[in-house]
Formats: structure tokens, C-alpha cells, sequence
């Protein structure tokens, strides 16, 4: 990554239960290359001694005292274990806070938005509910809906636990409690594509170690042949076992929107604003070539979270926007049009403060000049 990128700090929250702890497990264990920092106030059942052992060979998780890779923090440490974190020298592509299940995350979500490390920015709030208890949650945590109200991405888990007229409710009740478009993403075991929320490194920019993700990748091969001892067919057990490996990725739809040309900045707005529930991410960088705007803006959206990030263009580098959009049940080629409807063939016309609402969803102006 590069360093003067700012790294994203995603915060996992969920009540006691909801399966935050699984969610993180599954996401460091299907991380890519990508070097991930964990911050959790309450270790549950994080894999600790497999972490420790990783953190032994070298890989991405740093090491912060005592000999452990993840930390129980509280909001007066908070600021010192990020600032750590984002040590160049660690080369973290992106850190995960898990939150108590007891914590208050808007309170969290206010110290990131107000820190004011530069190595650093919010990437998003996401929130884990779990399916089979719903309603006896919000009955013992009134707290509940106010959580959802300012989540950006909720992950509805134990979704196996519940048939599907249950599952609906439970669906149209978030509806209700979350904020407008947010989009809920359905799981089982914790498992969600982590490209919902971060970019999976190619396996190649990895040391060539045994690895957390080797560790965790034996730890369930192991159990899946435990599990499977009895079975008679290997098509059942192979099955099975590209299961648990959690290649959840089919479940979602990925599509790709090149334009050579300049896209204007409020209708480019106007799409985010109303892009569908279904659209869970959007992520690449964005030409619009406006009068004292003529920067690279890198775009990051995880749910009804938005940034923009303004910076200069490589040398040599062509001015294009390139955007990649991770949905389920979403219509691509409508998104597309969409995103075709934005295009703008005369930039150098369109009144810079068109690009206002922009400038709204930017954390900091960009120090660097533009390269020619």
C-alpha cells in the first residue's frame, strides 16, 4: 500500500452473541494478502495462539506488548494503539476495531471522525445482528436501535437459524430501524466476502512464511476431515469443505465502469444517492476534470458510508475514472446507464462549485501537487 494513503479503520460492532468475533475470524482468514490490524476491547474467541504463532514467522498482525497481536482497548488507549498500528514500518492495509458487545459504538465512531492522525481515516460502521434473536435482543438491549440507526453496513448472521418468512420480518423491521438505503447483507457463520469491506491482496505481495491465513486455513482443513471422517461420497465432503473454506464470493455480483471521459460531479452525486440497498460497495477513482478540481479522487463507500480522497494523478498516468460496484440482487446494467448518464464531455465548462457536495465527503484537502 502506499504509505501516504490514509489507512481505512473499519469498526465491527454487535450485542454479546451476535457473532462480531466470527465475522473478524472469518474475514483474517480469508484476507488475501491483505495485512490487517485487529483493536478489540473483549478477546472472545479470537484465535489468539494462532495469532501469536503468526505474529512469530512475521505476517501481518503486529505485535502490541505482552506478546499478543490484538489488544483489549479502551477509549482513552484507543488513539495510542492506531497511532501503532499505522507505523509505516507494520505496512497495514487496513485495521478492524472490534467493539465490545456492550460498547457504544457511535462514541467510537466520533473519536475516528475526530482523530486527527493523517496515517489515518474512518472506513465505516458495521453492525452484526444476530438472526435468531432478534427480537429477545432489542427486548434486553433497548440500546439496539440506535446502533442501527447510524450503522452504514449491517451483516444479518445466523441467518441459517431462522426459515425464510422469518428472515423477511427480521428484514423489514432493519428496514425500519436502520437509516434510508442501508443495506443489510444476509450471512451464516460469520460469513461475508471480505471484499465488502477491503481490498484482498494478491497472494504474491505476501512473505513467503507460514502465514495467520495458512494457520487458520489448516486449523479448518483439520476440522472439516474431523467432521467428515463418516461420510461415504467425496462430492458431499468436497462440497463441504468449499464451504467452510468460505467462498462466499458467488453470492455476490461485481461489475467494472471505465470512462475515458470526465464525469460531473452532481449527477455522479445524485447516483450515489440513491444507489440501491443491494449495493453494498464502491470503490476505484473518479475524473471529473472541474476548474481547480483537476485531481485523481479516490472513492470509498461501504454501505451509506462515503469518502473521497483527492490526490494526484501518476506521471504519465491517463485521466480516467474507474469504479468497481459489489452488490447482490442489484440491476448492473442499470447501474450502468446510470453511471454513463454522469459522463461529462466538457469539464472545463462545469462551475467549480459544482463540486461542493463533493468536497462534503472529503477528510482533509490534498497536500500533494498534481504530476503532470
Amino acid at each position: 500500500m502506499n504509505s501516504r494513503q490514509p489507512i481505512p479503520v473499519v469498526v465491527l460492532t454487535g450485542f454479546l452473541g451476535s457473532g462480531k468475533t466470527t465475522v473478524l475470524n472469518h474475514l483474517l482468514a480469508n484476507r488475501g494478502g491483505t495485512r490487517i490490524g485487529v483493536v478489540v476491547n473483549d478477546f472472545g474467541s479470537i484465535e489468539i495462539d494462532a495469532m501469536s504463532v503468526a505474529g512469530q514467522v512475521g505476517d501481518s498482525m503486529v505485535s502490541l506488548g505482552g506478546g499478543c497481536l490484538c489488544c483489549a482497548v479502551d477509549g482513552s488507549e484507543l488513539d495510542a494503539y492506531l497511532e501503532k498500528l499505522a507505523a509505516p514500518v507494520h505496512r497495514i492495509d487496513v485495521i478492524v476495531i472490534e467493539a465490545s458487545g456492550l460498547a457504544e459504538p457511535q462514541e467510537m465512531v466520533k473519536m475516528l471522525l475526530a482523530n486527527e492522525n493523517p496515517a489515518i481515516r474512518y472506513g465505516g460502521m458495521v453492525q452484526v445482528v444476530d438472526a435468531a434473536e432478534f427480537d429477545a435482543t432489542r427486548a434486553r438491549h433497548p440500546e439496539t436501535d440506535r446502533h442501527l440507526a447510524v450503522a452504514d453496513l449491517v451483516v444479518l448472521n445466523k441467518t441459517d437459524r431462522v426459515d425464510a418468512a422469518e428472515r423477511a420480518r427480521i428484514e423489514a423491521a432493519l428496514g425500519t430501524l436502520c437509516g434510508p438505503g442501508i443495506p443489510v447483507v444476509g450471512a451464516d457463520h460469520g460469513r461475508i466476502d471480505p471484499e465488502l469491506l477491503f481490498d484482498r491482496r494478491p497472494w504474491t505481495e505476501t512473505r513467503g512464511q507460514l502465514s495467520f491465513e495458512d494457520l487458520l486455513a489448516e486449523a479448518a482443513h483439520q476440522a472439516d476431515e474431523a467432521d467428515e471422517a463418516d461420510e461415504t461420497d467425496p462430492a458431499d465432503a468436497a462440497g463441504h469443505d468449499h464451504e467452510r473454506c468460505g467462498h462466499v464470493h458467488a453470492a455476490y455480483e461485481s461489475i467494472e465502469f471505465v470512462s475515458e471521459q470526465a464525469l460531473h460531479p452532481r449527477r455522479f452525486l445524485d447516483f450515489l444517492d440513491r444507489r440501491p440497498a443491494g449495493l453494498y460497495r464502491i470503490k476505484g477513482f473518479v475524473h471529473f476534470g472541474v476548474p481547480g478540481h483537476e485531481e485523481r479522487y479516490e472513492v470509498h463507500a461501504v454501505g451509506r458510508f462515503l469518502r473521497f480522497a483527492p490526490g494526484p494523478w501518476g506521471r504519465g498516468e491517463a485521466r480516467l475514472t474507474q469504479l468497481v460496484l459489489i452488490g447482490s440482487g442489484t440491476d448492473g446494467l442499470a447501474l450502468l446507464r446510470e453511471l454513463e448518464a454522469c459522463r461529462e464531455p466538457a469539464p472545463r465548462q462545469v462551475p467549480p462549485e459544482s463540486m461542493w457536495g463533493v468536497l462534503r465527503y472529503v477528510d482533509r484537502p490534498a497536500d500533494a501537487p498534481a504530476e503532470d
